[in-house]
Parts: structure tokens; C-alpha cells; sequence
């Protein structure tokens, strides 16, 4: 992962470092027989080249050993320094401290969803995830983007640096404690085995796949995704309607939040209302002149079909979904009323 990777250079030179002293407090053990305290303060003195005497007065050979291993020691703190100083003024030193914190605010997280992928399908919904309140953890290779996209939305996002198709990645994203993912890598084979090692560590997760090529939608639906979505098409058919029917377009541009007048499509469960009202018809309800949203559709029980203008009579049970229009003030009412 990169994290490992940004951590590399200081890791080598900190290595160096006890490399250095295990060698220093050996040689002075071995060839002039100090015991352990005296062989430590040497090392000691001699790295940092303070200039203090000797302990004891040194051999022929113990002179040749403090001459090299001095010099090998100006080389390994010239590295340390040089490491540490492009931590510090390069900014690396601030970036690990935002990814610990971003990885102990992970860690917290419960039914989030994780966005794998962080280029312009992945953006758009990462940034509707979090206008709609939904946490997200975006999975991103490239620091750029993550640092672009920051400075866009103002604020820092959680995030992981690495590649989203590793099983370590994905658990660092805490897939195991996630309710979605999305995956809209660049690659439909990189999507593919997101997929897979996805629906492996969490069976239940809701898995949606993005796809450039229609010979990959079989395959993604194979590999475990939920649904595939196809940009390229997407678009391509909007802009075709655009011009046979650009009321509908113009109306559905309204609800995906492509218009000025944004409109919101809100779901409305049975177990979500208040109890006073369960069991009500969607008559007594009156959503409409309460909120001046409007109910346009009712999904019947766990797993039954979807019914379009439902009838006004018809009572709410357990396991209903209500489907409400509205703009933002509208929901906000609904929320208040009825929830």
C-alpha cells in the first residue's frame, strides 16, 4: 500500500540507524573488550562526533574501527537528516499524521459505503453520498486526485491510499463493517476482481460496479456485483433524448440534481413513521398539502414489485416503502412529520 510506501525512506533510515549502533557497540565489545555500558557510551559519542576522550585509551586496531565507522557514520546521519527534512518541509510528516487519523476515523465507521476509485464517477458519488449524510471511505491510488478533490470540497475526506483491488486495501476500508461499494476503477477487469474479493470478505454487501464495455456486464454481475452501471451508454442515450423528449430529460435532470431546481427522490419505509401513523391509508396520510411532496410510488413488503401511483385507499403495512418527491424543503418537512 502507499502508506507503506511514504514510510519506506524513514524506515530504511532509522534501520541504518540501530544498524549503526549494533555495530558500533559490537566492535568496541569485540576489539577493546569494553563491557557493554562503556561500548554503548562510546558508540554514542562517536556517532554524534561530540569529541569526548576515550573510556580507555584504544589499540592500533580499536583506531582503525573509529576512524571507518566514523566515516560510515557521517554518511547515514547525512541520509537521516536529509529524510527527515523532506518529511518536514515537504509536507510528508503532516500527510502521515492525516492518514493515521484517517484510518482511526475508519475504524469507527459502521454501515458506511466505500467508493473505489476516485475519478469523475467516482467524485459525483462520493460528493451525493455526503450531501445525502451517508458516510463514504474513498479508496484512491493516486494522492493528487485525493488532494485535488480535498481542496474542492473544503474539508478532509476520509480516505485510503492503495489499491482497491488487495484484500488488505479493502479491509483497511473496513469492508467487512461497510453496507455498499462502489467500484469505478478505470478498468473493467480491475472492477471485476474488486468485486470478487468484495462479495468473499462481506457476503451481504450491496456491490455496485461502473463498466466501459457491455461484454463486462455479465461478468461483473458474475464476480458478485448487485448492479452494473454504464456511463458511456448513459450518457449517449440521455443526449439522443434530449432531443426526442427534453420535458422527460429536463424533469429527470431535476431529480439527479443536473438542474438548478433540484428535486429529491426520499424513501419512506414503514418502520421509519411515526407509530401514530402506520396503518394509515395514504388518503389519511396526506403528504401532499402537509409537506407538498407527493407519494409516486409504493413498493409492497420485502421484495415486491414496485407500483406506480398507488391508489389512495390503500393502508401501509410492515415492510412497505414509500416513494416521495420533493425539493429540499419538502423532504425536510417530510423528515419532521413523518419520520
Amino acid at each position: 500500500m502507499l502508506k507503506q510506501v511514504n514510510l519506506s525512506r524513514l524506515w530504511l533510515a532509522l534501520g541504518l540507524l540501530a544498524f549503526s549502533f549494533a555495530v558500533g557497540v559490537g566492535g568496541f565489545m569485540l576489539l577493546e573488550n569494553y563491557p557493554f555500558i562503556d561500548a554503548f557510551y562510546m558508540t554514542v559519542i562517536t556517532a554524534s562526533t561530540v569529541g569526548f576522550g576515550e573510556v580507555h585509551p584504544l589499540s592500533d586496531v580499536g583506531r582503525v574501527f573509529v576512524s571507518f565507522y566514523i566515516l560510515f557514520n557521517l554518511l547515514v546521519v547525512a541520509y537521516l537528516v536529509s529524510v527527515l527534512t523532506t518529511y518536514i518541509f515537504d509536507g510528508e510528516l503532516r500527510h502521515l499524521f492525516r492518514m493515521i487519523r484517517a484510518d482511526q476515523e475508519i475504524r469507527s465507521f459502521r454501515d458506511h459505503v466505500i467508493v473505489c476509485g476516485f475519478g469523475r464517477n467516482g467524485y459525483k458519488a462520493y460528493d451525493e453520498l455526503r450531501h445525502s449524510g451517508t458516510r463514504a471511505v474513498v479508496v484512491e491510488q493516486s494522492q493528487q486526485l485525493l488532494t485535488a478533490a480535498t481542496e474542492a470540497v473544503g474539508h478532509q475526506i476520509p480516505s485510503v491510499l492503495g489499491d482497491a483491488t488487495t484484500e488488505a486495501t479493502l479491509r483497511q476500508a473496513g469492508i467487512e463493517r461497510a453496507r455498499a461499494l462502489i467500484t469505478a476503477l478505470p478498468k473493467d477487469a480491475d472492477n471485476v476482481f474488486v468485486a470478487l474479493t468484495a462479495r468473499e470478505l462481506n457476503p451481504q454487501l450491496i456491490i455496485i460496479a461502473r463498466a466501459s464495455a457491455r461484454s463486462s456486464v455479465s461478468k461483473l454481475l458474475s464476480a458478485g456485483a448487485n448492479s452494473v452501471v454504464m456511463p458511456d451508454e448513459i450518457g449517449g442515450s440521455h443526449m439522443a433524448n434530449l432531443i426526442i423528449r427534453p420535458e422527460v430529460i429536463r424533469f429527470l435532470d431535476m431529480i439527479s440534481g443536473l438542474d438548478p431546481n433540484k428535486l429529491r427522490l426520499e424513501e419512506l419505509p414503514y418502520h421509519e413513521l411515526k407509530p401514530a401513523l402506520r396503518g394509515q391509508s395514504i388518503r389519511e396520510l396526506d403528504v401532499r398539502s402537509r409537506t407538498g411532496a407527493t407519494i409516486i410510488a409504493l413498493r409492497r413488503g420485502q421484495g415486491g414489485e414496485l407500483e406506480v401511483s398507488p391508489a389512495a385507499d390503500y393502508r401501509t403495512a410492515a415492510g412497505d416503502v414509500l416513494l416521495v418527491l420533493g425539493n429540499e424543503a419538502q423532504i425536510r418537512a417530510l423528515h419532521q412529520q413523518f419520520k
